[in-house]
């Protein structure tokens, strides 16, 4: 695997993981659903500038039928990843979601029939390990006050993100990356719609630059992922998935005064080691 698809992945995971932290200070002023509409419709706009731009043509009726495959899947993993974040601390959300790259790489096996090599393995296996020692290394307060939706819905938005990823990895080698870009924005963004409208809140204006904002990375950081799936395969690309951790415990510290813990520390090691295995030559 060439160096450039794993620069760019990672690239792509640290941009969403500021989305991320834009969404968990969101969330504590307006309803999930219509955090993830705004999301949508903010990068709807940014994406249809883009391809203004770009006039790439229009895209095929194939091209069309399965980028809404992975709009539905996308409305899934959006809903529950950001249920998540208004519930748990943000180190502690990447954390659960880290089950993906191993669901990654068994959607890549049963759908795109990859090959997954001993090294893959063992930088899946060694950034998991990391994964177990944060969730276990918490302090038995801790355990005590998590909230366990929160934990099922990290676990769900885990399972579907991988799902998606899959999907982009199929259809970055055929469609053009900015149809699977402006499709991951419009698709999630119409089917979450009718939800955002039955909780809408009134929006602050000053709240408004923080959507846009979302929007803005959202489509930097799929764009990023796009062309890095479509020049390498999914299971090689799933363990640079755990760099996530690191981005969120110094988001969470800088900005939620989150603390990270020692297990935390140590875990998140394990996870740069896989990060470097997979992006080897």
């Amino acid at each position: 695997m060439q160096f450039g698809p794993a620069l760019r992945a990672a690239a792509g995971i640290a941009v969403l993981s500021i989305m991320d932290a834009v969404i968990k200070a969101m969330a504590a002023h307006y309803p999930i659903f219509q955090i993830a509409f705004l999301r949508f419709a903010c990068g709807t706009l940014v994406a249809t500038g883009v391809v203004a731009v770009m006039r790439p043509g229009w895209p095929s009726r194939e091209t069309v039928k399965a980028n809404l495959l992975r709009s539905v899947a996308a409305v899934i993993t959006a809903l529950s990843f950001f249920y998540a974040l208004g519930q748990l601390p943000l180190a502690e959300t990447l954390v659960l979601s880290f089950l993906s790259p191993m669901f990654i790489a068994l959607f890549g096996v049963l759908l795109l029939h990859e090959r997954v090599d001993s090294r893959i393995v063992l930088a899946i296996a060694v950034g998991f390990g990391g994964t177990l020692i944060v969730v276990f290394g918490q302090t038995e307060g801790a355990h005590a006050a998590r909230s366990w939706s929160g934990v099922a819905a990290a676990l769900m938005s885990a399972v579907t993100y991988a799902f998606s990823l899959v999907l982009l990895r199929q259809r970055a080698q055929r469609d053009k990356f900015i149809h699977i870009v402006f499709f991951q924005t419009t698709g999630p963004g119409v089917l979450v719609a009718p939800l955002a409208l039955w909780v809408w809140q009134p929006v602050e204006w000053a709240h408004m630059g923080w959507f846009m904002l979302m929007g803005m990375l959202g489509v930097l950081g799929h764009i990023l992922m796009a062309t890095a799936y479509a020049k390498a395969e999914a299971a090689r690309l799933a363990p640079l998935e755990y760099t996530a951790l690191i981005w969120a415990a110094a988001i969470g510290y800088g900005v939620f005064s989150e603390i990270p813990t020692w297990a935390t520390l140590g875990g998140g090691t394990l996870i740069v080691l896989a990060a470097l295995l997979t992006s080897r030559r």
